[in-house]
């Protein structure tokens, strides 16, 4: 079977969707399968074309045996409506395009979070007369709202009538979380064509390790208990209440050797390393540029606890950030300041705390119990190792394989 599978983000990218893409499809190929990805030059989350690559119309690669074809996008940061949505209708044309010269394809699956690569994928299908695949990882555009990037009016409701569309379009939808289903369903759309495939951790590469040495003493972090948020600075993630919260334990007698490390990228970056300025946090706050992929897990040994934190907002209660699993895989204690379903997992595996996201409170007294309480980390952490075997990303690529080959099948 020859899997088409569009995206807009992949290695060396580091995000969730090139990762989850990634693993599957390298997992694809060693079952036998040929897999072409089309994507564009790797830029996120900056803006900016990473070393080694170039904005062009077409360039080829090989990756972990699967066939990459970068075309080119327009190239903006995550800083604006407009150039972003230019960003992502430049690559659906440009990956429609590169597609066409792709031959004997079996299914084509696109993945989201913005949708208009799904449309590419659809249109791409049509052509190939092979059956569309929706991955979905966000429900965009709600999302759009959520972060407050744009109020209600007739372009959101024409973009809510495409993606509703799509929806209804594809053979298969393949959900990354229950609730994504569960408000597909609720919205029409026929719940026997929707199967979850939650996100995972590559238990090879993601396993409890000592703190790195060289690098803690790099980043000036020995002796010290160290909280740690890795990802995207975004608009979503309202990073500012972790920096409120070290404002007062900065204060506080326990709280003094209490450090924070923030590894990422995103809109928000710049603006974080103002306010951490104005607060006076040069001290406590350590602000860590993303570093390529393989070199992750070192900056996750470094923690004792690892913060995970969203907006607070109804749709957010939906999603399950996929750090969540590298962390379980880690062994890392969590601090899980999202509502609703991700939660409902913390707890039900025990592998950490959640507080409320945006209460500063909640947050100050999570990160000084784990400082107070050895043995409520230790329990912990214990519970987060057993918990990854559960989310082991060879078994969900495997889950998701057979259900492109049964997809694949019903082609006449």
């Amino acid at each position: 079977m020859h899997v088409l599978f569009l995206t807009d983000n992949f290695p060396p990218e580091v995000n969730a969707p090139a990762s989850r893409t990634h693993e599957h499809g390298r997992r694809w190929v060693a079952a036998g399968e040929q897999v072409t990805v089309i994507t564009c030059a790797p830029n996120f989350p900056g803006g900016r074309v990473l070393p080694g690559y170039r904005n062009r119309l077409w360039q080829q690669e090989q990756m972990d045996g699967m066939r990459v074809i970068r075309v080119w996008s327009y190239i903006t940061a995550n800083d604006g409506f407009a150039r972003r949505v230019l960003d992502y209708l430049s690559y659906m044309l440009m990956a429609f395009v590169a597609a066409l010269f792709v031959r004997r394809v079996d299914v084509v699956v696109a993945t989201s979070p913005q949708f208009f690569t799904a449309v590419a994928g659809w249109a791409v299908g049509v052509v190939k007369r092979a059956p569309f695949v929706f991955e979905l990882r966000d429900l965009w555009p709600e999302s759009i709202r959520a972060v407050g990037a744009m109020k209600e009016s007739a372009i959101i409701r024409g973009l809510e009538r495409l993606e509703l569309f799509l929806y209804r379009r594809a053979a298969l939808i393949v959900s990354v979380t229950h609730s994504f289903r569960e408000t597909l369903v609720r919205r029409g759309i026929e719940g026997r064509k929707i199967e979850v495939i939650t996100n995972g951790v590559d238990i090879a590469r993601f396993t409890p390790r000592p703190k790195d040495a060289a690098l803690e003493a790099e980043l000036g972090l020995q002796g010290c208990f160290v909280a740690g948020y890795i990802g995207t600075h975004g608009m979503a993630h309202a990073l500012e209440t972790l920096l409120a919260a070290m404002q007062r334990l900065r204060e506080h007698p326990e709280g003094r050797d209490i450090r924070l490390l923030l590894l990422g990228d995103g809109a928000r970056k710049a603006a974080l390393r103002e306010e951490a300025a104005r607060l006076g946090l040069a001290d406590t706050v350590k602000f860590v540029d993303t570093v390529p992929k393989e070199q992750v897990a070192r900056y996750w040994s470094l923690l004792d606890v690892s913060v995970i934190h969203l907006r607070r907002t109804e749709l957010f209660t939906t999603v399950i950030p996929s750090k969540l699993f590298e962390c379980m895989g880690m062994g890392l204690p969590v601090l899980h300041g999202v509502a609703g379903e991700s939660a409902a997992i913390v707890r039900r595996e025990g592998c950490g705390l959640v507080f409320e996201p945006e209460n500063v409170d909640e947050l100050v007294q999570g990160l000084l119990s784990l400082r107070r309480d050895g043995a409520l980390r230790e329990r912990l952490s214990a519970a987060a190792r057993a918990a990854a075997s559960h989310y082991d990303r060879g078994v969900l690529a495997s889950r998701m394989l057979a259900l492109l080959r049964a997809c694949g099948a019903k082609t006449p």
